[in-house]
């Protein structure tokens, strides 16, 4: 696909014969790092598990780091994919008595709970993920007894174990207070350092820092905007994508937005 990571041509998904998405066209180059925006409902979830291969369009052409749907073994793409989600805490059962160390190395392959013998290079690895993302201090730790933030900074680290091409970061600041989102977010820039494309999905435009180079704007399975941030993040286009009236101002390359009356839902 020369420069293309990801590459959607007249996507559409049928969810119990609703149309979910509709009609997409979406690619990602070299280079580029992605936020996806929308409101809860807009489509967003079901973008990330085509793109994760969890699930295949009704209609339309995929193709994600050159595995193109239906005629690739999509188990494969998984292991070049990260995925980070928060929706991995329902896995707690497990997670919540395995040590900090046990759960990033777990990363590698690509499990819940560690069922084989880990190689000394992995720990290694592991080790040097957890010095990366300042958890040091929390080395021996059971997960049980970490903060939500905390929690997400070691689920992040794990999901870079496979030296991902491309990290699908879903939500990772949902339910934080705002030192743990500050905390979440300072983790982009040390992603997109290790040569890892970035896809960030959320409903908050706040959390687009300055990593972040592009942007897809949904509404109701719909695509609103795509392209460069600052060509995208426009009070019209935002506003159309969030059912308000919104105003946006930038401070230090991110973006901020506020809320003009009338409501325009």
């Amino acid at each position: 696909m020369e420069n293309k990571l990801v590459s959607l041509k007249d996507v559409s998904w049928r969810r119990e014969g609703r149309k979910i998405l509709h009609d997409i066209d979406w690619e990602i180059k070299a280079g580029e790092h992605w936020a996806v925006l929308g409101l809860n409902g807009s489509g967003k979830t079901s973008l990330l598990n085509i793109l994760a291969g969890y699930q295949f369009p009704t209609t339309g052409d995929v193709n994600v780091l050159g595995y193109e749907f239906g005629n690739s073994y999509i188990p494969n793409l998984r292991n070049e994919l990260g995925i980070f989600s928060s929706s991995l805490e329902r896995f707690s059962e497990t997670l919540d008595f395995e040590t900090i160390e046990e759960i990033v190395v777990s990363g590698e392959f690509a499990s819940i709970g560690l069922y084989q013998e880990v190689p000394a290079e992995a720990w290694e690895k592991a080790d040097a993920l957890i010095s990366k993302f300042r958890l040091d201090y929390l080395k021996g730790k059971e997960y049980r007894y970490l903060s939500h933030g905390e929690k997400r900074r070691v689920l992040i680290a794990r999901a870079l174990m496979n030296d991902p091409k491309l990290l699908i970061i879903d939500e990772p600041c949902s339910g934080l207070d705002i030192l743990s989102r500050e905390e979440i977010l300072l983790l982009i820039k040390e992603i997109t350092e290790q040569q890892c494309h970035v896809v960030y999905v959320t409903h908050h435009i706040e959390e687009l820092t300055e990593e972040i180079t592009h942007v897809l704007l949904l509404r109701e399975g719909e695509i609103i905007g795509k392209g460069p941030k600052k060509a995208v993040l426009t009070d019209e286009l935002l506003s159309k994508t969030f059912k308000l009236n919104l105003n946006v101002h930038w401070e230090d390359e991110r973006p901020w937005v506020s809320v003009k009356k009338p409501l325009n839902i």
